[in-house]
């Protein structure tokens, strides 16, 4: 099926013609570093989107297949096929000068680039494309994105779910159909470049057990250690540094890579050495063991206090949210935004807009169900009509999708370069007095559409909904949107921190250079250059983590000021339907920009919008939750 339609002239597509390899890749498990890949298939589609080569393979991946109910591979199935050492010139071969494209691709090309460092090979792909990002700035009127809802919206047949071939196939009709999509609405392409995987960012990290102890504070003067103390090395040592951080963990002490003001102590035989530990220590009052009184603690180191995965005295607090829900209906709850000084430092002295009612009347919800996008003003304006949107109980868009219902012009917006498309496609456009009194025209009716997502408020707090069964194993996601016309880099990350809002270990800073935590429960995805993913396996988060926290921060001189909204999304996976969104915009001097978290209360997950911004940078923040992080 080609690219071109009546519907286009070939100019018109000149954008999104582009040689394409679509691949699909079966595993063993979902952690490329540690599971293999099964089978591989790739198709090639020239720029006006006719196939041109087709291959697929069984891989022998010399260990456990892993979920055969899933894929069907045994590993009778699989002996005798080659290994990846064998085919993977025949691939490389295939990708090389092409776009790689796959449904959730950070997943196929992490494994594809894992499987070529183990054959000693370089990964010759320097772009991909993700269609599940591609379909989330489309918006289809679909109940979730997954590859056969949308399959079957664009009308691309499906024989065999989870067959690497068939599935590629599959994609390859739903790309042409997603690229026409984009075409009429004249999108950019959410590419993301692919840099190479010698790059020591991406090398695998040891995971390291998290300490079983709260931390109990620092040691009295002359008193003993206790277990969970967190405790940080510096300098030589006569005893091999791996050596003394083993004793101590086995002591049940954590070992820190870095000195925050929850530090118990510091090692060091030298305290006037000048490190950048000593001068944090000596700047938070941490006390100085020398290693000879060190290695005499560790001979009789206290009980200390395990961490609980539920805390029985906030469990006994009635919670004044509604008992759980079914998983598409969140309960909101009635609770206020945590104050500025969760996060030591400086705070951004740029007006924050004060949480909006949760809950307004259904009569003055005019806008439910709708999804208004608003164009031009200058930034308090447009932040004041998103307000009100969301205060009639619509959406309030940041880019133009499928999904929009509505376009607010506020002044200079009818100059927007979005107007000639929007003009072209009849959306309904109002002047900024429509939002006083919307008059409303009713949507048409789509059949198998989603559910709206639930409208949060910066700082609105919901229950989330306690998984069963597959769904366990589904990580919950935080998805953050901007506009597609920001020219500055945002980097979207997540601290897992403990009782005292620190990491328990450096690595539980997840971000660009390090994309997920030792132990895979939070994981970064890169879906574009303006949309990025933090999915988090709550269920197999260790009893130390109370909290993730999710923030974004800007790599410049620029300020979200500049930038303007950032839009929430989150749900149960990153092909589910959203079940809540919220867009943040308040912000105008800051940098950093705290924009969600998941936290504990008693047996539940809850998830709170927070839209607090600092004018401090990304090393300020993360060094504010404990991680070391050099400027």
């Amino acid at each position: 099926m080609p690219l071109l339609s009546p519907a286009f002239d070939e100019p018109g597509l000149r954008d999104y013609a582009h040689d394409w390899a679509v691949l699909d890749v079966e595993t063993s498990g979902l952690v490329a570093r540690r599971d293999r890949v099964l089978s591989v298939a790739v198709v090639v589609l020239g720029p006006d989107g006719e196939q041109t080569e087709e291959f697929s393979t069984l891989l022998d991946p010399g260990c456990d297949p892993g979920p055969v109910h899933v894929h069907g591979l045994t590993a009778e199935r699989l002996r005798g096929a080659p290994v990846f050492d064998q085919v993977a010139p025949r691939i490389a071969g295939m990708l090389r000068d092409r776009v790689l494209v796959a449904h959730n691709a950070q997943f196929d090309y992490d494994f594809l680039a894992h499987e070529f460092a183990r054959a000693g090979a370089a990964l010759p792909v320097a772009r991909r494309l993700c269609t599940l990002a591609l379909n989330r700035r489309v918006d289809p009127p679909t109940e979730d994105l997954r590859l056969g809802t949308l399959a079957a919206h664009y009308g691309v047949p499906r024989v065999r779910a989870h067959d690497a071939l068939d599935d590629t196939r599959v994609l390859a009709g739903v790309l042409r159909a997603s690229l026409r999509e984009a075409a009429r609405l004249e999108l950019p392409l959410p590419f993301v470049p692919c840099p190479p995987r010698q790059d020591p960012r991406f090398a695998p990290r040891t995971p390291k057990t998290p300490c079983a102890y709260r931390n109990p504070g620092r040691p009295e003067p002359g008193g003993p250690l206790v277990q969970g103390m967190k405790v940080a090395i510096t300098g030589e040592t006569l005893t091999p540094r791996a050596e003394l951080e083993r004793q101590a963990v086995e002591a049940g002490l954590n070992v820190m890579a870095s000195v925050s003001r929850h530090t118990s102590a510091l090692v060091t035989n030298d305290a006037s050495s000048g490190s950048g530990k000593a001068r944090r220590a000596l700047a938070e009052g941490v006390p100085l063991l020398d290693e000879s009184t060190f290695v005499r603690l560790l001979g009789d180191v206290r009980p200390g206090t395990p961490h609980e995965r539920t805390r029985s005295p906030e469990a006994a607090i009635p919670s004044p949210a509604t008992p759980p829900a079914p998983a598409r209906s969140p309960q909101p709850v009635q609770e206020p935004a945590p104050p500025a000084a969760v996060l030591p430092g400086p705070a951004s002295t740029a007006p924050s807009a004060p949480p909006r009612p949760a809950h307004p009347a259904a009569q003055d919800r005019p806008l439910s169900g709708r999804r208004v996008l608003v164009l031009g003003g200058t930034h308090p304006d447009a932040v004041a009509a998103r307000g009100r949107i969301v205060e009639l109980g619509g959406a309030a868009a940041i880019n133009l999708s499928a999904s929009v219902t509505d376009v607010v012009l506020l002044e200079g917006g009818e100059r927007d370069r979005r107007m000639k498309r929007i003009t072209a496609l009849a959306f309904p456009t109002h002047e900024a007095a429509w939002l006083d009194a919307p008059v409303i025209t009713p949507l048409p009716r789509q059949g198998g559409g989603p559910a709206a997502p639930r409208v949060l408020p910066r700082g609105g707090v919901i229950d989330l909904p306690q998984p069963s069964g597959s769904a366990a194993a589904v990580p919950w996601t935080v998805t953050a949107a901007w506009a597609q016309q920001t020219s500055c880099e945002i980097d979207v990350v997540a601290f897992v921190v403990d009782e005292d809002e620190q990491v328990c270990f450096d690595e539980d800073f997840v971000f660009y250079g390090a994309p997920e935590n030792p132990g895979g429960t939070v994981r970064l995805h890169s879906d574009g250059p303006t949309e990025q993913t933090i999915g988090v396996d709550l269920a197999a988060l260790p009893p130390s983590a109370r909290k993730v926290v999710v923030a974004a921060a800007i790599d410049g001189s620029p300020t979200f000021g500049d930038v303007g909204a950032i839009h929430i999304s989150s749900g149960p996976g990153p092909s589910a339907a959203p079940l809540v969104q919220a867009t943040l915009d308040a912000a105008t001097t800051e940098r950093t920009l705290l924009l969600a978290e998941l936290y504990r209360r008693g047996p539940l997950w809850r998830l709170r919008t927070m839209g607090q911004g600092y004018d401090r940078g990304l090393g300020a923040l993360a060094r504010s939750y404990g991680v070391d992080v050099a400027d």
